[in-house]
Formats: C-alpha cells, sequence, structure tokens
C-alpha cells in the first residue's frame, strides 16, 4: 500500500474509532472495542472500502501506534486520543521520573498558567522522550517542550497510565509540575 493511501486509513480510522464511531454506524465496546468485521463492514457501507490486508498494514505500520488489535486480533481499538466517553481499561502504573509535553509554541504562556489540562479528550498525553515531544510540538508550529515532574506528581497521589503504544497519560498536569525547556539547547528556560 502505497504512503497516502496508509495515511488516508489511518485519518479515516481515527476519526471513527476515536471521535464520531456513529457517524458510521459503529458503537464502542467496553474498552474501546470494535469487532474488526463490524468495522469493516461499516467502511464498505460509508463507501469507505478497506480490506484486511490494508487494516493489518494501517495497525503495523503506523508510526504512532494509534491503534491496537486483542490478542485474538478479531478486535480493533484505538490506543488513546478519544474525545467521545470510553474506558480503555488502563491501570494506573507508576510513572517513570520526568515525562514530556510537546506543544505549540504559542500555548506557552497559558499553559505556564494553567498548567495542561485535557480539554475535549479524556487524557493530557505525555512522552517518555524529548524526541516524541518535540515531533508532536512541531505539528503546532514552532515546537515547545516541557518537562514533567511525573514522579512527584505521583507522590502526590496523581494517576498515570500507558497506553498500548507507549503514550503516558493523565489527567492534568498542574503548572508547578511544568518546567519549560528549549526545544534546540534542551536546558531549561528562565520564564
Amino acid at each position: 500500500m502505497n504512503d497516502s493511501r496508509l495515511v488516508k486509513i489511518s485519518k479515516y480510522l481515527s476519526k471513527h474509532l476515536r471521535h464520531s464511531p456513529e457517524r458510521i454506524g459503529l458503537e464502542l465496546a467496553e474498552g474501546g472495542w470494535v469487532e474488526v468485521e463490524e468495522l469493516l463492514s461499516a467502511c464498505r457501507k460509508h463507501e469507505f472500502k478497506i480490506s484486511l490486508e490494508e487494516l493489518n498494514e494501517v495497525v503495523s505500520k503506523n508510526d504512532k501506534k494509534r491503534f491496537s488489535f486483542d490478542a485474538t486480533r478479531t478486535r480493533i481499538r484505538a490506543n488513546q486520543g478519544h474525545s467521545v466517553e470510553v474506558d480503555l481499561q488502563l491501570e494506573p502504573v507508576d510513572p517513570p521520573d520526568v515525562l514530556y509535553h510537546g506543544t505549540g509554541e504559542r500555548s506557552v504562556k497559558l499553559i505556564l498558567t494553567t498548567g495542561l489540562e485535557k480539554m475535549s479528550r479524556h487524557h493530557v498525553h505525555l512522552s517518555k522522550d524529548i524526541a516524541t515531544a518535540k515531533a508532536v510540538g512541531m505539528r503546532h508550529g514552532r515546537p515547545a517542550i516541557f518537562t514533567v515532574d511525573a514522579r512527584a506528581m505521583s507522590e502526590a497521589d496523581y494517576l498515570f497510565y500507558c497506553s498500548d503504544n507507549g503514550v503516558w497519560l493523565v489527567d492534568r498536569v498542574p503548572p508547578e509540575y511544568l518546567q519549560l525547556i528549549d526545544s534546540w539547547t534542551l536546558k531549561p528556560m528562565k520564564i
């Protein structure tokens, strides 16, 4: 499958497995799962045919590992990023000492005041490495990267989850746990 088809399918699946499953007649089961055959049938009915081979390739090749099959490979789900109500059945886990969040530079002032809020999503998304945070930030213009004192948050009883694709999730990050770092030198910035 060529890259443009891969991206097109990935975006279609993201829209319907994370944000508007009802639009193509799907209902997310517990854990956010949908039967693979039900998904493929719904896509066909809405004139966006996806073969099982294409679906397998999107799941295996998606650079952000947005989707997962269950152990039987008969169900699929988006790993995180939902705006619809869904319980992904993730268990709280101890985070690493530091996590990172990438965003656009224009959001820095607000984040330093209010912290990181989940907005229309279920959680704030954090990464375990600076490179991923920087890549996420670049999607929003000039990148801004924050370190998150996850250890201190955990000690203050904030719950962290790690999705199947390694994205760390938390309900919010208050500003006192954030430190802005320079996205090029990776050193803390004075504000």
